[in-house]
């Protein structure tokens, strides 16, 4: 799975506070999102574990242990990685806060405001013919 490196890529439930307000300071970092519906769109396994590497997290760490439907459908069982895979595509809705990719870095939103890690540091910000300007000094 490639993203696109102009592009930020919000993947998160547009109905919930954090989802809306995340989605909200998301535009303050890059004026192409790409939004992904975690609760009306099933993501693919493999979008899924490169998601996890990027976040460098385990899957069970994206659910949110407190919803009724984790306790129904997962509760205390163990799974292998291609398990919690399964979880993610066919649960969507559990995932307890949105992710943001962009540039190759993924962020997971616990409160709106993490998705500033994202964004680009004063040297990235710099035009090129500064860039090498300052390196002379």
């Amino acid at each position: 799975m490639q993203f696109h490196p102009n592009e930020l890529f919000l993947v998160y439930n547009p109905q919930t506070t954090l989802g809306k307000q995340t989605k909200a300071i998301a535009h303050d970092i890059c004026n192409h999102i790409n939004e992904v519906d975690v609760v009306s769109e099933k993501l693919s396994p493999t979008y899924w574990k490169e998601i996890i590497n990027l976040l460098k997290l385990q899957p069970h760490e994206l659910l949110d242990k407190s919803h009724p439907d984790y306790q129904k459908k997962i509760g205390s069982n163990t799974y292998t990685m291609d398990g919690w895979l399964e979880v993610l595509v066919y649960n969507g809705h559990l995932v307890k806060a949105p992710i943001a990719i962009y540039k190759g870095m993924a962020v997971f939103c616990e409160t709106p405001t993490d998705i500033f890690k994202l964004r680009p540091t004063k040297e990235e910000k710099a035009l090129p013919h500064l860039k090498s300007y300052r390196q002379r000094d």
